[in-house]
This record gives structure tokens, C-alpha cells and sequence, in this order.
């Protein structure tokens, strides 16, 4: 007897995201978003009781793997890069994971003056904005690369303002704004962002606002879906402002992006890539 071959259709894997910082603020705010459009999720912080209390959170709407630890260490980066191919392999990664000033210990000044800032906690400030992310990224590249996938880096507006006090923060920020630029030229077939969300009642605006009022500021679960529509639209790599993207329509996506972002990609390119 012929039995005739199975037609039925291989069911389509959900998309995979791995999220640093996910235990509060605005990568909590983005694991929450995804979730909710069905993606899986490979969730990381220093905080194990925050983060396992994502995790509770996001189990009960997708398959969500926490895994806690430091962004700096080797070993920790490598797991995250394992947990993400072990569910499908990583369409989309998010640098979110941040330090203001990179002290570990208590009574640190939130905004040190460049002048005065203690240089094992610069290095530690680079290592966790910058170094890390990028670190990560390597890791992450040939799963991204076989999902035609995507980078969403979390920049600030201290990467391209001198602010009083935000010299360290700042200078990682453009550090990690500059290696975004580069790699989307890099990696052409997928999309890199760098994205300022803006300022947001977070825990760290608090920490840097010290006595200030800051509930008038949104919630990062008002900006987490303004992010996202960049991956929705597919839209063009660069950097980008929250408040921008809110205020275009999808198709005017690709003239949000950052003006000095922009110009410097066309100088790069005029001068043959150097």
C-alpha cells in the first residue's frame, strides 16, 4: 500500500533573544515585550533573587532560560552564548546590562568628576558598557549570522552630550556607539542599533538624581515597544534616538537616525573604510 508522503508543515521554532540586565529597569521592560510576541528568552543580571524573580514572571508566558552572573566574566558569557544556542540559536541580542560608575562597593559618588574618578573603577565602567558588549557580541555573531538577525545596543544621550559628571558613563557609551557603527558595516545582512532610550524612572536615573523628583519621567515599559519597533520594521542600522522614533512614522524610520551618526558613517565610508 502507498501512503502518501506527510504534507503537514514542520512547525516554525519561536525566535530566540538574549537580554543582559534583565532583572529590572528597561532589559526587564524588553524581556517582558518579547515575551509577549512569543520569543524565548535567555535572561541575565548580577542580581539572582531580581532575576529569578523575571524569570518567574516571563515562565509563565515563554520558555525562558536565567542565568545569573557578570557580563565581564568569560565563563558567564560563554553560558549565555550556549543557553541561546541550545533553544535555536539567537536572532536577537541586547546589550543592556550598564554600570554608572562602575563601583562595586557602597558609598561610591554616583557622578565622579573625571578629575577624581578612581581608575580601577573606570576600568571596570569600560569593561561593563563597552567591553563586555562586544565581547558578547563575538560570541553571539554565527547564531545572529545564521538568523539573518540583529544587535540592539542601549546607548545613551551622555554618549554625545558633556554633561557635569557623566565623563566616565558617557565616554563608555560612545566607545560602545563607535564599535555599533563599525559592526554594522561589518556585518551588512544583519541590523546593529544603538539606541539613546532616553531618561526613564529607572533605579539608575534615581541614583544619579539624588533627591530629585523623577516620576514625571516614563516608565521603561512605555519606551521597551518604541525599541522594539525597530525589529518589527527591520529597520536600517544606525543609531537612534526613543523620542524620535515615537515621533515618525515606520517609513521615515531610516531618517531618525542620529544625524552625527549618519555623517560619520558617510566620512568613514569617503575615506575607503579608515
Amino acid at each position: 500500500m502507498n501512503v502518501a508522503p506527510d504534507s503537514t508543515p514542520a512547525p516554525v521554532a519561536s525566535p530566540v533573544a538574549l537580554v543582559t540586565g534583565a532583572s529590572r529597569g528597561l532589559g526587564l521592560a524588553l524581556a517582558h515585550a518579547l515575551a509577549a510576541q512569543g520569543w524565548q528568552l535567555v535572561i541575565t543580571a548580577r542580581g539572582e533573587a531580581q532575576l529569578a524573580e523575571a524569570e518567574v514572571a516571563l515562565a509563565a508566558v515563554t520558555k525562558v532560560v536565567a542565568l545569573p552572573g557578570s557580563i565581564v566574566d568569560d565563563d558567564h558569557r560563554a553560558r549565555l552564548a550556549g543557553a541561546a544556542e541550545g533553544l535555536g540559536g539567537a536572532s536577537l541580542l541586547v546589550n543592556n546590562a550598564g554600570s554608572l560608575n562602575g563601583a562595586t562597593g557602597p558609598g561610591a559618588e554616583p557622578l565622579p568628576r573625571l578629575a577624581d574618578f578612581p581608575l580601577p573603577d573606570l576600568l571596570e565602567l569600560f569593561e561593563v558598557n563597552a567591553l563586555a558588549p562586544i565581547a558578547l557580541t563575538q560570541l553571539v555573531l554565527p547564531q545572529l549570522r545564521a538568523h539573518s538577525g540583529a544587535v540592539l545596543n542601549i546607548s545613551s544621550d551622555a554618549a554625545v552630550e558633556p554633561y557635569l559628571g557623566w565623563g566616565g558613563y558617557g565616554a563608555s557609551k560612545a566607545a560602545l556607539d563607535l564599535a555599533t557603527a563599525v559592526l554594522a558595516r561589518e556585518e551588512e545582512e544583519l541590523r546593529v542599533w544603538a539606541v539613546d532610550p532616553g531618561s526613564m524612572r529607572t533605579r539608575m536615573l534615581q541614583e544619579a538624581s539624588p533627591g530629585e523628583d523623577i516620576s514625571g519621567e516614563p516608565l521603561p515599559a512605555q519606551v521597551a515597544p518604541v525599541l522594539l519597533g525597530l525589529l518589527r520594521d527591520r529597520t536600517p542600522s544606525g543609531r537612534y534616538r526613543a523620542e524620535d522614533l515615537a515621533a515618525v512614522p515606520t517609513a521615515d524610520r531610516a531618517s531618525a537616525a542620529d544625524p552625527a551618526t549618519v555623517a560619520e558613517q558617510a566620512t568613514v565610508a569617503d575615506r575607503g573604510g579608515r
